[in-house]
């Protein structure tokens, strides 16, 4: 006969492991900005990705295991394909998207033996400056958090969240953005990061249908100078 184990201690067990997982990796940040959102994340990979584009205007960005973040990535930009082509360009949305990946997650969560060690955000912006900027937030266990001004993903998000709260201001521009994000990446361990230790892709409404552009080290150098 299998040892019994409660429900509650199974899900805590598979919380903890996540956690413990997303926790080894290098954590991410998403700041709004005048112009749109800027992404900010310490990899110093030059071929390994952490954000990627999905769709018009919406951007993918994910904290934790690699390969389990990348599958995802991939299913959302065939999900938003798929619908695009069948009806819209207008019919995907960051919040569809959102709501799938809290699906696909949750279900594993629940129903597989390895949870996803991995935080993922879906950002979108509207083409008019006056319209909204999405920042949804995932956690492994399905959880969508519907964040505004900026958002942390990663083993330490709760004190780097902390920091941004004093550094960050609204309504600034791209290179106050990346700064403010460098620095609330760089403040745990009391470091400065350089350009070749940081991922930084933007959505940028001036740039029209398609707002995602990644920005290479040269300018992000640039920017924080």
């Amino acid at each position: 006969m299998p040892f019994y184990v409660s429900p509650e201690q199974v899900m805590k067990d598979r919380a903890d492991y996540a956690r413990k997982g997303i926790a080894r990796g290098k954590s991410l940040v998403a700041l709004e900005y005048a112009d749109g959102v800027a992404i900010v994340a310490e990899n110093p990979s030059g071929a390994l990705f952490k954000i990627s584009e999905i769709y018009d205007r919406i951007a993918f960005a994910g904290v934790g295991k690699y390969n389990e973040f990348e599958v995802l990535k991939i299913a959302g930009i065939r999900h938003a394909d798929v619908k695009g082509y069948t009806y819209a360009r207008e019919d995907v949305t960051a919040r569809s998207l959102a709501n799938a990946y809290a699906q696909t997650l949750g279900q594993v969560f629940t129903h597989e033996m390895k949870p996803y060690e991995v935080e993922i955000l879906v950002a979108a912006v509207a083409p008019d400056p006056a319209g909204p900027t999405e920042l949804f937030h995932i956690l492994y266990d399905g959880t969508v958090m519907d964040e505004h001004r900026f958002t942390v993903l990663g083993g330490q998000a709760e004190a780097i969240a902390e920091g941004l709260e004093t550094t960050y201001a609204e309504g600034g521009t791209l290179a106050q953005a990346i700064a403010t994000g460098a620095g609330a990446l760089g403040a745990l361990g009391d470091r400065s990061l350089t350009a070749d230790q940081l991922e930084v892709a933007v959505l940028d409404r001036s740039l029209g249908r398609r707002a995602f552009r990644r920005i290479d080290p040269p300018e992000i150098e640039r920017l924080l100078g």
